[in-house]
């Protein structure tokens, strides 16, 4: 029968182009009976390592190409002639061929890119050597000559390539409908073929899997253009045929050219290649004085021995001599002679590091000085990291402070060279959720309609779509045809490389050029010189043998090394933090009382909880917990508590384990306490027991069954009956699942303690590093600011004489507070503000707003800057804020025109007194209005996201607590309360959010405020349709139920109400003798020219206007439901500066609501609709 072979293969892998799975493309190709394939995915190579272990699992032989992009004339040009790139196909004959193509692939990237990854003539002919060309598709070089019907263009390209490449170049032929010229170009291809002699070979560009997926792939195809289904001008194919075709189709198709066929198999017969998984591609260290590098890290070791113990202890010196040994039979030396290179550096810098994982438990290591924690005080086990029976490569993840890691990728591209460094890539796919959503948006369907099904679809990691639809509720919906439609497709796009990616922290070093073993592109990183990215992600880069490290950022690491340097700023001394006591009370008590705000690992609301009643005494118990806590083990964490204070009394499983789990309370926590139970009870060597941990951690039946036999064949001979070893198999197996690696435990322990002792001991140093780690995330800010309130510190509002560019400690009369950082501010920048910081400093404060217009240059502020420093209160000394918002313009002409003249070397008549005299400043007259405090603390919410201002109905809210104790106005409040009980809370409304569960009932959040922070009030779907008559007042009185989820509490909506401060009776009936909380004047409108307001919008006079009341009658407007709903609609489709106010009336009272969501533009537009809504005579514009 005749075969055939793919040789032009898109897979998902040619990011939103090709669809195609490499497993099931594979699969596929072994069901036809096909004995190889190639994958050609567009300017890259990300699939090659994947796709050849596929292929060789399926028994079908790989070829590993691409197609490749060419530049019109030479890849390192950039101009209007290049945008569009010719297309080529290229094949590995050989390992040579393989290698050239990485070389070409990492040319086109790095050097050649523009718009696409380009290589050009001069690349193909110098790494010519073991590629087979293709002439390629419609879009080559060729067939673009041939449609131009260019002669002498035609015969120099084909020339050219039969020139370079021999016999190793095909002239490629596909047909497919609705391509432009496409049997043009074939004629002519076949004449060049039959004229010249040159061989042609049939291909059919497949982009998917399966005839049936071309829907499919059209969907695919909308989202990389970003176009829908009905869109008539989108990117598509126009037949259906990209599809990985049997032979047989293939033969029927061309049964007239049966040697382009055939030449399919010729080209397969030619191309051998085979990679090499079990080479160790490490870096070879430079070792002084021609020792081996066996001798000098043994010489550091000893060395480092001495430096951290003081005493020989034959045990430690046993255990260091065991560790070298492993490392020198594995033959690792080097690698731990580069680890030990980069944290030398790491070391002399100061920069703060720390190592994640199982390297924690080597000694070796901890003598080097890589790691911190001495491995024998922790009992950790060695053989985690390393033992000679699981021949892997050691993972020494590393963790530096995340403002210093650039440093140390620097200090590793100088050392070892930019050729032999590179971060890694890795690829984010389409999970569940978002393939429902980007199905629902493709199809052109409501948003609603993903949504509804993306709510459903259980968050956990991992869940595909087919999990859903074991969902009842899921299951229900695809009863509509539309919500069918959108899960059939996106579970064929589910899963689908979507993107490439940097890895935050991996980081690969070769001994050799990195481009023979794996192919690079530009880093996507984003950051300035950043080294390059490896085209193969973690897994391909382990299988061809490069080192693999983790350089992980920490935020928490430059929160203590900014802490120290403001303790040795204050002090004047250095600080060790190596020499820091590891039983401090302060430390414990802090932690023990739950103030865990800012203590890494330890300030989610349920480690809070489990952290104030567990009570830590030591570091290993901050360990346990960081381990324990976590879906599996959670559930130990009480028992685990319980059995710490003798409140349960601890059981062992058996008499022979009580030294292994004695520290966790007769718990399994950690991995290590598996591997020892397997050693004391079934006879494994500590290395085997790691092999059986990883075996019971896949769960695979048939390995599983074989340990178990071992496990109690070692057990029996032992001594242990056949009943206790069952029970103890049957208790590690599946703790060995989500037991936890203890050095990793340990590690995060530690960061956990420092973070805490800091706290506990250098508040003010630690709070304002912590502040300036979160210098562009103002909601962080924000919980930041609320913690410091609830302590003895004190933060002051933003001063532009007293602020810095990022948070400060500042000295005062009073003592030190923490000044406010103005590079936090909304629309301003480190950049901008640092110049007229330096300016203060130089020169002094600023005297006056002319004072300061005078001496800043205008290109270090602009319009939002200026608003923002305004709004924050900045600039309260030099008057009123609405009066300074104002006179902005003013203010950017003055600065200007003061720039212009200091820059254009022009002397004033002035100049002619000398100093004596100053150039004057023209005066800006600033309106001297009061700025009102709820328009300022929306100000600085909306720059700041917290305020300085104090909030006047926080005030009211406390005294309606002297009125009522039982009212909730606080969140300290409801540590004290029966949480059983139904609750009122009086509480600020400031926004609300609509989802959907996973069950697909609709629910809302409602955020509260409180006078001691924020609330989530949820409100669930049967009580939706209630809410509208409060939701967008300012202050509403709720009832409900104070629900406590692993420590977080929120309020399970039962009623509420608009709330006002003037009518008593909503807090207590019987108050009449009480001062009331706010007089009914409070409350009366504040308008200028009431006598002459402003009836009409005229052109004339639009601009006059100052603020827009609406006041909505409860009784005369009762009739439509959502009245303020509409109103809150219309006024956000108008949005602008000018303020509005609602004022609700009823026949009892009357309460006005201030609406900073909702500033308007006036317009005649705004009238009709309000006019339509309320009637204009119930609309007054305030003058």
């Amino acid at each position: 029968m005749n075969s055939f072979v793919h040789l032009h293969n898109h897979s998902e892998y040619s990011l939103l182009d090709g669809m195609s799975n490499l497993e099931k493309m594979v699969s596929r190709v072994k069901s036809n009976n096909q004995p190889a394939i190639a994958i050609t995915d567009h300017g890259n190579m990300y699939g090659a390592v994947e796709f050849y272990k596929l292929s060789k699992k399926y028994d079908i032989k790989p070829i590993i190409g691409l197609e490749a992009y060419c530049a019109i004339d030479d890849s390192l040009k950039k101009n209007n002639d290049e945008k569009s790139p010719y297309h080529l196909t290229l094949l590995s004959e050989n390992e040579t061929g393989y290698q050239n193509l990485m070389k070409m692939v990492t040319h086109a990237n790095l050097n050649g890119f523009y718009y696409k990854p380009r290589i050009d003539k001069k690349i193909l002919e110098q790494y010519n050597e073991g590629i087979i060309v293709l002439s390629g598709c419609p879009s080559s070089e060729l067939s673009r000559s041939i449609v131009s019907n260019d002669d002498e263009k035609i015969k120099n390209t084909y020339g050219w390539f039969s020139d370079v490449f021999k016999d190793r170049f095909y002239l490629e032929i596909m047909d497919h409908i609705g391509v432009p010229n496409q049997k043009t170009i074939n004629q002519k291809l076949l004449e060049i073929s039959e004229n010249n002699n040159l061989p042609l070979v049939i291909t059919n560009d497949n982009h998917y899997v399966e005839k049936q997926d071309h829907l499919a792939h059209e969907l695919l195809m909308c989202l990389q253009t970003n176009s829908n289904i009905n869109d008539p001008n989108r990117f598509k194919f126009d037949d259906d045929n990209y599809y990985i075709k049997s032979s047989e189709e293939m033969w029927e198709q061309w049964k007239e050219l049966p040697s382009g066929l055939n030449n399919t198999l010729e080209i397969s017969e030619r191309c051998n290649i085979k990679l090499d998984f079990t080479k160790a591609l490490l870096p070879k260290y430079d070792c002084p004085d021609n020792k081996s590098s066996m001798e000098y890290l043994r010489e550091l070791s000893y060395k480092g021995f001495s430096k951290r113990f003081n005493e020989n202890d034959p045990e430690l010196i046993e255990r260091l001599d065991y560790e070298l040994e492993v490392i020198e039979k594995s033959k690792f030396p080097d690698y731990f002679l580069v680890c030990w290179d980069i944290f030398n550096f790491v070391n002399s810098k100061n920069i703060l590091s720390a190592v994640r994982g199982s390297a924690a438990a080597s000694l070796v290591l901890y003598c080097l000085e890589v790691t911190k924690i001495n491995p024998m005080e922790h009992n950790l086990v060695f053989e985690r990291f390393l033992n000679l029976e699981r021949r892997e490569m050691p993972d020494i993840d590393m963790d530096f402070e995340d403002d210093k890691r650039n440093e140390v990728m620097k200090y590793c591209v100088e050392r070892y060279g930019k050729d032999h460094i590179a971060q890694i890539i890795t690829f984010g796919t389409m999970g569940a959720k978002a393939a429902v959503r980007d199905v629902t948006r493709v199809l052109d369907l409501p948003i609603s309609v993903g949504d509804k099904l993306a709510g459903i679809i259980p968050t956990k990691p991992g869940t595909k779509i087919k999990d859903a639809l074991e969902i009842d509720d899921f299951k229900s919906l695809m009863n509509d045809s539309d919500n069918r439609k959108v899960v059939d497709f996106a579970q064929k796009l589910e899963g689908t490389v979507r993107h490439a990616s940097t890895h935050a922290a991996g980081v690969v070093i070769s001994q050799e050029d990195l481009t023979n073993d794996v192919p690079l592109q530009i880093s996507t990183s984003g950051e300035e010189n950043a080294p390059p990215t490896t085209q193969y992600a973690m897994a391909a880069i382990a299988d061809v043998g490069l080192l693999k490290m983790d350089f992980l950022g920490l935020t928490n690491l430059s929160i203590i090394s900014k802490t120290i340097e403001l303790i040795e700023k204050r002090t004047g001394k250095d600080f060790n933090i190596y020499e820091i006591s590891k039983t401090d009370e302060k430390t414990f008590e802090l932690l023990s009382k739950g103030d865990t705000f800012g203590v890494f690992q330890l300030e989610s609301a349920g480690m809070r909880k489990y952290i104030k009643d567990l009570k830590p005494s030591s570091i290993s118990d901050i360990a346990a917990m960081i381990a324990l806590y976590r879906p599996g083990p959670m559930e130990h964490i009480d028992r685990f508590i319980r059995s710490k204070y003798g409140k349960e009394k601890i059981k062992y499983p058996h008499d022979a384990l009580k030294d292994i789990l004695s520290e966790t309370y007769g718990i399994i926590v950690y991995q290590d306490q598996v591997l020892k139970i397997a050693q004391a009870f079934g006879g494994y060597t500590l290395g085997e027991a790691d092999i059986l941990r990883k075996a019971m951690g896949k769960k695979i039946k048939e390995v599983m069954q074989a340990e178990k036999d071992r496990f109690i064949s070692g057990s029996l001979s032992k001594g242990f009956d056949e009943k206790t070893s069952n029970e103890v198999f049957e208790l590690i197996e599946p703790f060995a699942g989500y037991a936890f690696n203890k050095a990793h435990s340990v590690s995060y322990a530690m960061i956990a303690y420092w973070t805490a002792y800091f706290k506990a001991n250098y508040k003010i140093e630690y709070f304002t590093a912590l502040l300036n780690s979160s210098i562009n995330n103002t909601d962080k800010i924000s919980v930041c600011v609320s913690e410091i309130r609830k302590t003895e510190l004190e933060i002051i509002k933003p001063n532009i004489n007293n602020s810095n560019v990022y948070f400060s400690i500042l000295s005062t009369e009073k003592g030190k507070i923490i000044g406010y950082g103005l590079s936090s501010l909304k629309n301003v920048s480190a950049a901008s503000l640092s110049k007229i910081i330096d300016e203060r400093k130089k020169s002094g404060p600023f005297e006056s707003l002319g004072d300061f217009c005078k001496r800043i240059d205008s290109s270090w502020i602009n319009k939002k800057i200026l608003e923002s420093l305004i709004k924050s209160g900045s600039f309260d000394d030099f008057g009123e804020r609405g009066g300074l918002l104002d006179s902005v313009e003013r203010i950017l002409i003055q600065i200007n025109s003061l720039t212009k003249l200091r820059n254009s070397n022009q002397s004033t008549m002035f100049d002619l007194f000398g100093d004596e005299v100053e150039t004057p400043v023209n005066v800006i007259e600033i309106a001297e209005t009061a700025t009102q405090d709820n328009e300022k603390m929306h100000w600085e919410q909306e720059v700041m996201g917290i305020s300085f201002t104090e909030n006047p109905n926080h005030k009211k809210m406390l005294r309606i607590k002297e009125i009522n104790e039982e009212i909730i106005v606080s969140l300290q409040q409801i540590d004290f309360i029966d949480i059983n009980k139904p609750q009122t809370l009086i509480a600020e409304v400031k926004s609300y959010e609509k989802r959907v569960s996973r069950k697909g009932a609709e629910f809302m959040i409602v955020k509260l405020e409180l006078t001691d922070g924020p609330i989530d009030l949820m409100v669930w779907q049967n009580k939706i349709s209630e809410v509208d008559i409060w939701l967008h007042s300012p202050i509403a009185k709720i009832k409900g139920k104070i629900n406590n989820r692993n420590g977080e509490n929120s309020i399970w909506y039962d009623s509420g109400e608009i709330f006002s401060f003037e009518d008593q009776s909503n807090i207590n009936n019987n108050l009449t003798n009480k001062t009331p909380i706010i007089t009914k004047e409070e409350y009366k409108p504040n308008m200028k020219n009431e006598k002459t307001p402003i009836e009409e919008i005229t052109d004339e006079n639009i601009n006059a206007v100052k603020e827009v009341i609406i006041t909505v009658d409860s009784e005369k407007h009762s009739s439509n439901k959502h009245i303020m709903d509409d109103l809150t609609r219309i006024l956000l489709d108008n949005e602008g500066n000018i303020p509005v106010s609602i004022i609700v009336k009823s026949s009892s009272e009357k309460v006005k609501l201030n609406l900073p969501f909702a500033n308007v533009n006036t317009s005649k537009s705004l009238e009709e609709k309000l006019d339509t809504i309320i009637g204009l005579q119930n609309v007054f514009y305030k003058q």
